[in-house]
């Protein structure tokens, strides 16, 4: 089994990391720290580690100064459930899932999961169903189905749900297959330009601006990263598009938050006048979404010539499922997590892993890639496109191997979170309570400097540069 500092060294090599640089990093703390029978704290930790540690190598390219990262294992894991931990006016968070969502049994005897935090995604469960949205009666419909044939339906309706499969039933499909072609990042040159100069700042993302266009969890994680190191993240939203308010507030903290109604030529005008200006392009909606508004990869590199430009997709850029919806707990459903943390704790049905690990992993991988590309585009000029996607985050996962009495491991309580990792900021919506970022650089610590704001706060406009 491989070590932290061993899956670490894979991640920041893959993407053109210099080995020495890794001599400047400490990783602390033991496996297990949450129940689990996968290797989901170390997972946190290295992901952590390896954007850290981009930040940290940035920095010695643009002030010749190097630093120490340190990162402890439960501190990264305790980020990795930041939305768990977050008080307002020291307030917990309100239940986290809509009233229908979750699992259910299907005639067949299968398990599905349905994610209904969406009014939309709701309204296609309930559509195809033909039921009204409570509990019971989607229980007593989906008895009509067979397990599969409702994924399917659902999903053509522009619903996402997951058939619970085991990890030898997913491995036999085509996108499985699909994905063991695929490194864990991607970063290809999709276009030319010349070498941009890093710009003036006193931390090793200063002066960068970033155009955070996601929701939910990774993306805005990423976004988050990005803002902990000093770059001005601007997140793009829409009025009318729906939001978890809790997470928005989580992962807003360091941002600038616009809304732009991309449905508009004039909302369009103004993201391509954001884009001129822009160093990284970050998005987490399907790719047809924004290759149908005049905003695919090359076209964005044709508007801002040396961009870095960032996908993330549920299950990957290439395969049958390239386009399909997904959420981090459909991932885990059907790439064979839930099935076999259940076999493991030895109950007939799913398990969750204790943490949206494949979210928060993908974020943490997205602001690595990010930073990564950005330093080849310093260093030879170009434009840059970093995919990444849940499902392979979730294959590598799987492949760093399990732990036997994982899931015996006391949970990691709130008490202990916030004895230890917690800051108190102000922000848009009131006093937080937050897990601080746990990628300690001894030179340019990590902090967020601007509040979490209500989303559309600021207007659609960079601040200027130092």
């Amino acid at each position: 089994m491989q070590s932290p500092a061993d899956i670490l060294k894979g991640i920041w090599t893959s993407a053109g990391g210099d080995a020495a640089a890794l001599a400047r990093v400490q990783l602390t703390g033991e496996e297990p720290q949450i129940p689990s029978s996968f290797r989901v704290a170390v997972a946190g930790q290295a992901t952590i580690a390896a954007a850290g540690l981009a930040a940290a190598e940035i920095w010695r390219l643009r002030s010749g100064e190097m630093q120490d990262v340190t990162v402890d294992m439960r501190h990264a894991v305790a980020e990795c459930r930041s939305e768990r931990y977050l008080r307002l006016d020291d307030k917990p968070p309100p239940p986290a899932w809509d009233a229908i969502a979750g699992v259910y049994r299907t005639g067949d005897g299968r398990f599905v999961r349905c994610h209904t935090n969406f009014p939309h995604h709701r309204d296609a469960v309930c559509k195809v169903l033909v039921c009204e949205a409570e509990r019971e009666k989607v229980q007593a419909a989906l008895m009509q189905w067979k397990g599969e044939d409702f994924e399917t339906a659902a999903y053509a309706a522009g619903g996402v749900v997951a058939l619970m499969r085991s990890y030898d039933e997913w491995s036999a499909l085509p996108q499985a297959r699909a994905l063991a072609e695929l490194p864990l990042i991607s970063i290809e040159k999709i276009g030319d330009a010349p070498p941009r100069p890093w710009p003036q700042g006193d931390r090793p993302l200063a002066g960068l601006r970033v155009l955070d266009l996601s929701r939910v969890i990774a993306g805005p994680v990423a976004g988050r990263t990005l803002a902990a190191h000093g770059a001005d993240v601007l997140l793009v939203s829409g009025p009318e598009l729906p939001a978890i308010p809790w997470l928005t507030i989580d992962t807003g903290r360091g941002k600038l938050t616009t809304f732009i109604e991309l449905k508009s030529e004039a909302g369009r005008a103004q993201l391509r006048a954001l884009l001129r200006d822009a160093d990284i392009f970050s998005q987490g909606y399907r790719p047809r979404a924004f290759a149908s508004l005049g905003f695919a990869p090359e076209e964005v590199a044709a508007i801002s010539p040396g961009i870095v430009y960032v996908t993330l997709s549920a299950y990957g850029h290439a395969g049958p499922w390239a386009e399909r919806r997904g959420f981090d707990s459909l991932v885990q459903t059907t790439t064979g997590f839930n099935h076999s943390e259940g076999q493991a704790a030895g109950i007939d049905g799913p398990r969750e892993l204790p943490a949206q690990m494949l979210d928060h992993a993908t974020g943490y991988l997205m602001a690595f890639g990010a930073m990564m590309a950005r330093v080849r585009q310093a260093r030879e000029g170009g434009s840059w496109h970093v995919r990444v996607s849940l499902a392979q985050t979730g294959r590598w996962l799987w492949n760093l191997g399990r732990l036997d009495g994982g899931l015996n491991t006391p949970d990691l309580t709130g008490e202990a979170v916030h004895a230890a990792f917690i800051e108190r900021m102000p922000s848009g919506f009131g006093t937080l309570k937050a897990v601080q970022h746990s990628a300690l650089l001894s030179k340019t610590p990590a902090r967020w400097s601007r509040p979490a704001m209500p989303l559309g706060s600021h207007p659609a406009q960079w601040p200027a540069r130092n």
